[in-house]
């Protein structure tokens, strides 16, 4: 408690600085708009002075951004979040990323952009001057579908702030400081005592004098960060919002563009998944029944561990109109690890399948490049995904005894063994159009289904399908 104060009280008044700089800003590709050349104006707002060690809040506000909302549509409230990046430069060099709330009031065509205050919290490691300078930024739209404004500066851009930062004085104190100290952040375990927070008390004060606070390491956050101490109950780790552009299959569009936030829960060894897309992915150009549409996604494990989780939301409960904005559901499935360590979790293949009149239509949109990481786990190996698939904890068709889980053309695929909930499997036909070849009367029954699947196409190809009247 003590240190937290010591931190708070010894950064100094804020000061506020603004620059404007000339700046380039690219609309997304689907506006089919030109890039933009306009003027930023930011202010920089940060403590005058601070010490090594203390964590100081630094806010960049967009007094004014370089490009306008265009002659397109008028843009919702609370569809509009800024990110942008903050170049630290002299005792301290570093990209510090900055990120604001998706708030805004309703913003008109030709009207100019509001956009939240971004945030962020630098931790000082280098006594000197560390300058403060705005470089480029983000501004995502969530609605009708998600897009990106990517604005870069053209010109060389002044120092928006200064921060005086010097050495922390009390660090190597000893006697009753010294004590304190190490109660507080001694040991690996933080709260749990045993080789924990009573070690650290007991080195640091009763051996003492001299040696100071050095009994300590770790402390209460340490153990929270490892899984030990009170921080190891830990069940609910939320992921950050990643923007991830897709390439859809036909019937699909050429491409699609959207948020996606990973959200896991610990549950027995495993993960219980839950995938997010951004609301009003695309609008209805035709009308389509209840449940009709179920979106998939394969989650992507990298890191430590390799394979893909694959999670499933359920179709949609009201009939879609036409015109209307379609919202994909939170798909859900269960990671059960295969390997230690760090494991990485980014958006993969999204699969959108629409059932028609008994017909079932699977257009797969596959992300372009290399997705961004949503989430991070710090895993144990429960005998899971390693190297194959995990179908969510499902038991439709899974091979008990496989190691790894195999999909063919038209058989089933098994899942993992040695997990909970990874047996798992899907049995089919590889999510494609129904077979059109029969025993009897093949040639006629084939040019059957091949006629309505041509009808039924018409009919899904609103799936994910962008505004043609953007511009």
């Amino acid at each position: 408690m003590l240190g937290g104060a010591g931190i708070l009280l010894a950064a100094s008044p804020a000061q506020a600085a603004e620059v404007s700089y000339a700046t380039e800003c690219v609309p997304p590709p689907i506006s089919g708009l030109p890039p933009v050349q306009g003027t930023t104006t930011v202010d920089i707002t940060a403590p005058a002075e601070a010490k090594v060690g203390d964590e100081v809040e630094v806010v960049w506000k967009t007094v004014k951004a370089a490009s306008s909302n265009p002659d397109v549509l008028d843009l919702d409230a609370d569809t509009v979040k800024p990110t942008g990046v903050l170049k630290l430069a002299g005792a301290q060099t570093e990209d510090l990323a900055m990120e604001g709330e998706r708030a805004n009031p309703p913003i008109p065509k030709n009207s100019p952009m509001v956009l939240s205050d971004m945030k962020a919290t630098l931790t000082l490691t280098a006594a000197g001057e560390v300058t403060l300078t705005p470089d480029t930024y983000e501004i995502n739209v969530s609605k009708p579908i998600s897009t990106d404004t990517k604005c870069a500066p053209t010109e060389e851009v002044d120092v928006a702030a200064t921060i005086n930062v010097t050495e922390d004085g009390g660090s190597s104190g000893g006697g009753a400081s010294g004590g304190d100290t190490g109660g507080d952040t001694g040991g690996t375990g933080g709260d749990t005592g045993g080789t924990g927070g009573d070690t650290g008390g007991s080195t640091g004060g009763d051996s003492g004098g001299d040696t100071g606070g050095t009994g300590g390491t770790g402390g209460d956050d340490t153990g929270g960060t490892t899984g030990g101490g009170d921080g190891g109950d830990e069940t609910d780790f939320p992921g950050k919002e990643v923007t991830v552009a897709f390439a859809c299959e036909s019937p699909g569009p050429d491409s699609i563009e959207s948020a996606v936030t990973i959200n896991a829960k610990k549950k027995d060894g495993s993960y219980d998944l839950t995938v997010a897309t951004a609301d009003g992915v695309m609008d209805s150009p035709a009308p389509l029944p209840a449940n009709a549409l179920t979106p998939s996604m394969d989650v992507t494990i990298g890191g430590a561990d390799k394979g893909t989780v694959k999670v499933t939301g359920p179709p949609n409960k009201e009939p879609l109109e036409q015109g209307k904005p379609v919202n994909l559901p939170d798909m859900t499935g269960t990671y059960t690890p295969g390997a230690a360590g760090k494991a990485t979790l980014a958006p993969g293949t999204l699969t959108i399948k629409v059932s028609l009149g008994g017909q079932d239509i699977t257009i797969p949109c596959t992300v372009k490049g290399e997705a961004p990481v949503s989430l991070e786990l710090d895993v144990e190996d429960e005998g899971g995904v390693t190297g194959g698939t995990s179908n969510g904890g499902t038991t439709s068709g899974g091979s008990d005894g496989g190691s790894t889980g195999s999909t063919g053309s038209t058989g089933s695929s098994g899942g993992t063994a040695g997990g909970p909930g990874s047996t798992g499997g899907s049995s089919g036909t590889g999510g494609g159009l129904a077979e059109t070849g029969a025993s009897d009367n093949g040639a006629l029954r084939a040019l059957a289904l091949v006629a309505g699947t041509v009808i039924l196409l018409g009919g899904a190809v609103f799936t994910f399908m962008p505004r043609r009247r953007l511009r």
